[in-house]
């Protein structure tokens, strides 16, 4: 195995709770609300995938089904699809809706899985070529530089800067290429079993980690390195 590819969210990193989101825009605009109200408005949130990074929504809006399947293809296609999904919740300021989809751009709102940092220095130990593809609408490569974890990365690969998402076999021929390495001695690692086996279209191999909270998976990334051994 020469080179390794990880998705982003829920692989190397996870999303704060929709209940830490919600409390960190509201601190910063300055307002407060009923205990009661606050937990009812993030269930609500949470319920309709507002979250970039955290669950799907339950159901979709009339109307919204093109727009969010083509959600990861510009920066502005992400933040119609994820602000639309918002805003289906009242808030008591309608400007608190861009504010959350700000605020999951910030490195303070992900946290890297307990063993992130571990598998991706034993990997440049090895020699191993590293990359990022991820279907994303925004730079993540503040959120690795703030957790110190971009000097182990060689190449990121995001849906938005090349209009393509996964699994279009496309994005993933486009890290081998920055990687200059062949698909056969590429493994893909992500949790999307739709988006991230795109990637065995290409020829690489394909390792599935469970999209967890940190706590509830310490270290399903350790075996990345049993597998490139």
């Amino acid at each position: 195995m020469m080179a390794v590819l990880f998705d982003f969210s829920g692989t190397l990193f996870r999303i704060e709770s929709t209940d830490s989101w919600l409390r960190a825009v509201l601190d910063q605009a300055g307002i407060a609300l009923p205990e009661a109200e606050l937990s009812q408005a993030a269930k609500a949130l949470h319920v309709s995938g507002a979250l970039p990074g955290g669950p799907p929504p339950a159901q979709l809006p009339d109307g919204f089904a093109e727009v969010w399947q083509i959600r990861d293809r510009s920066a502005e296609l992400h933040r119609a699809a994820y602000t639309g999904l918002s805003r289906q919740v009242p808030l008591p300021d309608p400007a608190l809706h861009d504010a959350l989809y700000d605020r999951h751009m910030t490195p303070a709102a992900w946290a890297p899985y307990p063993d992130a940092a571990e598998v991706l220095y034993g990997l440049c130990e090895r020699g191993i070529g590293i990359g990022v593809v991820s279907n994303i609408g925004w730079d993540l490569r503040p959120v690795f530089r703030e957790h110190n974890l971009d000097r182990f990365v060689d190449t990121y690969v995001l849906s938005y800067e090349h209009g393509i998402q996964k699994p279009d076999p496309r994005l993933f021929a486009v890290a081998c290429e920055a990687l200059e390495v062949e698909p056969k001695d590429v493994l893909m690692v992500g949790d999307d079993r739709r988006a991230d086996v795109g990637a065995a279209d290409l020829g690489c191999r394909v390792h599935l980690v469970d999209h967890l909270p940190t706590s509830e998976r310490p270290d399903a990334l350790r075996l990345v390195l049993d597998l490139v051994d």
